[in-house]
């Protein structure tokens, strides 16, 4: 069997849609998995266990009419057995009936009448269960697995390295990641640099033999000049792939997240997490489960989270 899901968005819908693509793998061993993802989202799964090829078609983009009637042919061209898509749009649904797919999966709602197998839309509960909801037209009903990534031995071995450069190797660390894409977040969904600094030197003070290593991307680089410039003694990793952040992230003892992508990696690796939600439910980006925390925000802005409140949620873990 050969099957090809649609699967716009971020790096952090990827990840959460692999629960999906693992299930259908386990009940399909020998079944071609393809995704079609975001140029930006690639990177993904570089850490998936169950998908055979990647292709990007940028969902987002004022695609032409050339550009849509090459998507279709691409698919087309695959003879694939079933598609899954996430969109719901009329479009997408009129473009996958014109592929030849003879199943077709995805929501109930707009498009869904270009398609076979139209599946309930439930978007009160987490959003690796609403993906995964979508596997049912293919007898598979069984909950929801865990998170789960694949990381290779050379980013295992680089992680290693890494800690032993910081130090950090024989007692464990915290890890910030004080947010990775900023400039692609709303304000309300960011943490303030004095909140950070506040949290962190009370970690340092009460916890004088567990470092503070916080993550810096390309994007966040202002944010930890300034926590750099504000608080000594603390540690910067800067990891050139999602391999190496997730074998950096499965090391640490404790992972503080802002509401991020990178957050889904520290669940998948089953780091002991506590995350920072403003606007977002933090219900349907984070299983149930001890070792995973959301601290909401009372307002919906991020910054009106008290430091406080984020250090007796620690120690009280």
């Amino acid at each position: 069997m050969r099957v090809v899901a649609l699967v716009p968005g971020g790096i952090g819908d990827q990840i959460l849609f692999f629960p999906t693509l693992d299930d259908l793998k386990r009940s399909y061993p020998n079944a071609q998995l393809d995704v079609v993802v975001e140029p930006r989202s690639k990177a993904a799964y570089q850490v998936s266990q169950s998908v055979n090829d990647v292709l990007t078609f940028d969902y987002q983009d004022s695609n032409s009419l050339a550009d849509w009637s090459n998507f279709v042919g691409t698919i087309r061209d695959r003879e694939y057995d079933a598609v899954i898509t996430l969109g719901q749009s009329w479009l997408m649904g009129l473009l996958l009936w014109l592929t030849g797919i003879p199943t077709r999966i995805g929501y109930e709602g707009q498009g869904a009448v270009f398609l076979t197998n139209p599946v309930p839309f439930k978007p009160n509960q987490y959003v690796a269960a609403v993906y995964h909801d979508l596997l049912k037209p293919l007898g598979i009903n069984s909950p929801c697995p865990d998170l789960t990534v694949n990381i290779l031995k050379p980013d295992i071995q680089w992680s290693q390295n890494e800690q032993k450069r910081l130090g950090v190797n024989e007692t464990g660390y915290i890890l910030i990641n004080a947010g990775s894409r900023l400039s692609q977040i709303d304000a309300d969904q960011l943490y303030p640099v004095k909140s950070w600094q506040q949290v962190i030197q009370e970690c340092q003070h009460k916890q004088p033999d567990l470092p503070v290593v916080i993550i810096q991307e390309s994007e966040n680089q202002q944010l930890v000049r300034s926590l750099l410039e504000r608080i000594p003694g603390i540690k910067v990793t800067s990891p050139n792939n999602i391999g190496k952040l997730a074998a950096m992230i499965g090391g640490a003892s404790l992972m503080l997240s802002a509401d991020d992508p990178l957050l889904h990696l520290s669940v998948a690796v089953q780091t002991y997490t506590i995350a920072l939600f403003g606007p977002t439910d933090s219900a349907k980006l984070l299983p149930k489960s001890d070792k995973f925390l959301a601290i909401q925000s009372p307002t919906g802005q991020m910054a009106d989270i008290a430091p406080q409140t984020v250090l007796d949620t620690i120690w009280a873990g």
